[in-house]
Parts: C-alpha cells; sequence; structure tokens
C-alpha cells in the first residue's frame, strides 16, 4: 500500500550487490510510477528513469529543456512506488561542477540508486541523432569528480555516460571512459555504440560495469540480452519502449473512435480494470480503511 516499504539506502545496498556479483541486470524505462510497477510485478531487476521521457512527459524535445527541481521530482515519484533500485538520466549534471554535486545530493534525497552524467556540450541532445558535441576531456572529468565527492551514501551508483564515439571514434571512447572510472565513475555508459564488438572492447577496457541502452529506432542494432550479457554488459536499459509503446496504442485508440464512434473493438487490447486494481492494491488500501474506522462510539 501506498509507497515502497525498502527504504532508498537499502535499495542501493542490494543493488550494488547485485552489480557486483557480475549478472547482468534488466532496467526497462518507466514513463510513470504506475508502469514502474508494472515493471516490478513482470520480474525486471530495476526501473530506469530517461531523460527523453521525462522530457516527452512534459511535450517536450531532448535538448536540456527541463531542470533539476523538474527531474528530481518526477524521478522521486517514480522511485518511490517500486522495491526495485531505480535509475535517473541526469543530463550534463545541470551545471557547473557545483551543480554536479547539487544534482548528485537531490537525487540521493529523491530516493534513487544512482544516475548518469554525460559528457555532452549543453544543451545537449540525443544520444542516438547526428550533431551531438561533447566537451573536452578537463570539463568531462570535473563533472564526474564533483558528483563523486558530492555523494554521501557510497552505494549511490555514479555512471559517467560518453558521447564521444560517435565525435571521435572507438578509441576515443575507450580512452575517455578509462579516465572517467579513474575521476570516479562507478559504471560506464558509452552510448551509441555500433556493434557487439565495440560494447566488449569497452567492457574490457575498465574494470568497473558498463551498460548498454537498447532504444529503438537508434544508432545500435537492438540486441538480446544474451548477447549483450556475452559481450560484458551488466546493465541494459530500454529507455523508451514502454513510452513509445503506450503513445502507440493510443494513437490506435483515437484513430479508432474517430473512424468507428466506439472503442468496443479495442477492448481486447486493454488492460482489464480489475487487473489496474489489482496493481494499484485495492484491496490492500481497504484493509486499512477497515482496520483503521471498524470502531463504535460509546456514550
Amino acid at each position: 500500500m501506498l509507497y515502497a516499504q525498502t527504504p532508498a539506502h537499502e535499495k542501493r545496498r542490494l543493488f550494488r550487490e547485485r552489480l557486483d556479483s557480475g549478472e547482468l541486470l534488466r532496467f526497462p524505462g518507466a514513463f510513470n510510477p504506475l508502469s514502474a510497477r508494472l515493471i516490478e510485478r513482470k520480474g525486471f531487476d530495476g526501473v530506469y528513469i530517461s531523460g527523453a521521457v521525462l522530457s516527452a512527459d512534459l511535450g517536450l524535445p531532448d535538448i536540456g529543456l527541463t531542470t533539476l527541481t523538474e527531474v528530481a521530482a518526477r524521478a522521486q515519484q517514480i522511485a518511490r512506488m517500486t522495491e526495485l533500485p531505480a535509475i535517473v538520466d541526469a543530463d550534463t549534471g545541470f551545471g557547473e561542477p557545483m551543480n554536479v554535486a547539487r544534482t548528485v545530493q537531490t537525487l540521493e534525497d529523491a530516493g534513487l540508486a544512482g544516475c548518469h552524467i554525460e559528457d555532452q556540450v549543453n544543451p545537449k541532445r540525443c544520444g542516438h541523432l547526428d550533431g551531438k558535441e561533447v566537451v573536452d576531456e578537463h570539463t568531462a572529468l570535473q563533472r564526474i569528480r564533483a558528483a563523486a565527492d558530492a555523494r554521501r551514501d557510497a552505494n549511490f551508483l555514479i555512471m559517467a555516460r560518453t558521447d564521444i564515439r560517435a565525435i571521435a571514434g572507438l578509441d576515443a571512447a575507450v580512452e575517455r571512459a578509462r579516465k572517467l572510472v579513474d575521476a570516479g565513475a562507478d559504471a560506464i555508459f558509452p552510448e551509441a555504440m555500433a556493434d557487439l564488438a565495440e560494447f566488449e572492447a569497452v567492457a574490457k577496457a575498465v574494470d568497473v560495469p558498463i551498460l548498454a541502452n537498447m532504444t529503438e529506432f537508434g544508432k545500435s542494432d537492438l540486441f538480446t540480452v544474451d548477447q549483450l550479457r556475452d559481450a560484458g554488459v551488466r546493465i541494459v536499459i530500454w529507455p523508451v519502449s514502454l513510452l513509445r509503446m503506450a503513445m502507440g496504442a493510443a494513437e490506435r485508440a483515437l484513430d479508432t473512435l474517430n473512424d468507428e464512434g466506439r472503442l468496443t473493438s479495442r477492448l481486447g487490447e486493454m488492460q482489464h480494470r480489475a487487473d489496474l486494481y489489482d496493481l494499484l492494491d485495492y484491496a490492500g488500501y481497504n484493509t486499512f480503511d477497515s482496520g483503521i474506522f471498524d470502531f463504535e462510539i460509546t456514550r
């Protein structure tokens, strides 16, 4: 009932234990708190909170328009609805190194298990679009040092994302990944890898877990979990997939309303009300109400 029973610090500890075990962890992207609960119900290992999804939820493109306040508030709403660890996209850290430090502490307070901070120039853009720019090495390392120094819970995961592969090639991505780890990164997010061999090259170059971004319509092929595991990947995200599925279904429903005037033909595609109530734990709330209000007034 209400929110997750596992405290944030315990989610972080358990997450780091699993990550240290070497297994591959699957983190689908949640587009709202209810979808996070569904991700948990379906047996996944964690919840990813995408900056692109948070932007789209506000009707905005993913070009650095969202603020720390908006991201932290929505990420908190999502993270608190599940017992799973949640990782959030913190873009470029929302400013200079001191802003990055504040970002990390704000996200800790919001109950996140970790975040990733990238090396793009602000305003950033989606990692699978052309025309990206990255900051110089000194600036990229400053961001990660500030993040690592600022955290108060040692189990809060500081992940460094690098977009340099699309600009300077794989060797540059490997070299930057090594230096980001030296600066304090607990994990590496090499964006827009061309193939499995490139993931494997990054994984072999660093002694921390790496993440694979399996976003549709992007630069990377949609590899299977088994393929990525064999390439040395330890976290896989599908950041926008559930939003894309939901919006596709919504569009088809609206077209059906226009064409048929009702949604009878789409009932089989809908989540049944009983399933929604089960996911929301209506029965738990009813039991709580009964226990609280089951009393008599005596005179």
